[in-house]
Parts: C-alpha cells; sequence; structure tokens
C-alpha cells in the first residue's frame, strides 16, 4: 500500500466558507424595535406585567404576612376540617384536609381573580327596594324631620309670642 494521498476534494461545490455561505442570503426575521427598550417597558404590556405582582410572588417579599396561615403542624392539625366526632377512624391523609381545599368561605385569596357576586332577583318582582341615603345628614339637623305640633326647635315645644303669649311650632 502506497502512503499517497488523494488529490480529490470529498466536499462538494460551493464550499461553505462563512456563515453567509452556509445559511444562503437570509433575510431578517424579526424586524428591530420601533422605539429604544427604556422607553417601551413604559408602556403595556410589559409595565403592567411588572407592576402587578402575582400572589405567589407578593407572598414570597420579605414584608409578606398572613395571619391566618398555621404557624406548626399543630396549627395545621388544629385548623383542619376533621370532626373526630362526626368522622371516626378516618385515614391519616383525610384528617389534614384545609377548609380552603373544599369550602369557599375560608376568607384567603388563592386567585388573582375577583369573585363574581351574583345578585339575587327578588321574589315575584317585588317591587320594594332597600336603598341607602347618598348623603349623611348630620342628627342634630331638623330638616327633613316628621313634622309635629311639637318640635325640639323651642322650649318643650312651645315659645313665647312679643305680647307675652305662647304659640306652638
Amino acid at each position: 500500500m502506497s502512503n499517497f494521498q488523494s488529490s480529490r476534494d470529498p466536499y462538494p461545490f460551493p464550499k461553505l466558507q462563512t456563515d453567509q455561505d452556509f445559511f444562503g442570503a437570509g433575510t431578517q426575521q424579526k424586524f428591530p424595535y420601533g422605539e429604544p427598550t427604556h422607553l417601551a417597558q413604559r408602556q403595556d404590556p410589559w409595565s403592567r406585567l411588572n407592576k402587578k405582582c402575582t400572589l405567589a410572588s407578593s407572598r414570597r417579599e420579605i414584608y409578606h404576612n398572613d395571619p391566618v396561615a398555621p404557624n406548626d403542624s399543630l396549627d395545621f392539625v388544629l385548623k383542619s376540617m376533621y370532626d373526630h366526632h362526626d368522622q371516626f377512624l378516618k385515614a391519616r391523609h383525610e384528617t389534614m384536609y384545609q377548609p380552603e381545599t373544599y369550602t369557599d368561605n375560608h376568607g384567603r385569596v388563592l386567585k388573582n381573580r375577583v369573585a363574581e357576586v351574583i345578585i339575587v332577583d327578588p321574589v315575584m318582582g317585588h317591587p320594594l327596594e332597600v336603598t341607602a341615603q347618598k348623603k349623611r345628614e348630620s342628627i342634630h339637623s331638623i330638616k327633613n324631620a316628621i313634622e309635629s305640633h311639637h318640635t325640639q326647635t323651642t322650649n318643650r315645644g312651645y315659645s313665647r309670642k312679643p305680647d307675652g303669649g305662647f304659640f306652638q311650632s
């Protein structure tokens, strides 16, 4: 056998030597943004997503305080829904179920969602409505009071006339 090297080029033509040759004449897939990043981050959706925290991220903050959360394993067991009188001989994992798992009236916010309040229609289309006074009036004012022949504007409801007689207000 001879130590003769072949003069044949094992690679096909054209030779792919640079990025342009390797990928071909590529076009830019994504056009650059119209404004700089520091200005674009002040607009939606970047600013909205940056300023609004999730429940998980707010719970990781140093100043987060949850007074309802159990402090240790005893609190966790005491706050469970297990009732020994009604649910005797339940499995160990069933004795640890917390109210957040099964009920809606636990008083904690679990998701960033507003609870929908369903307004019940009155029975049989009853026309009476319960309303609240828009402006709180002073309790010392007699305006809009129930009229009577005795009012608090005078001394026991009676006052003297300039000629010495009495009149009712």
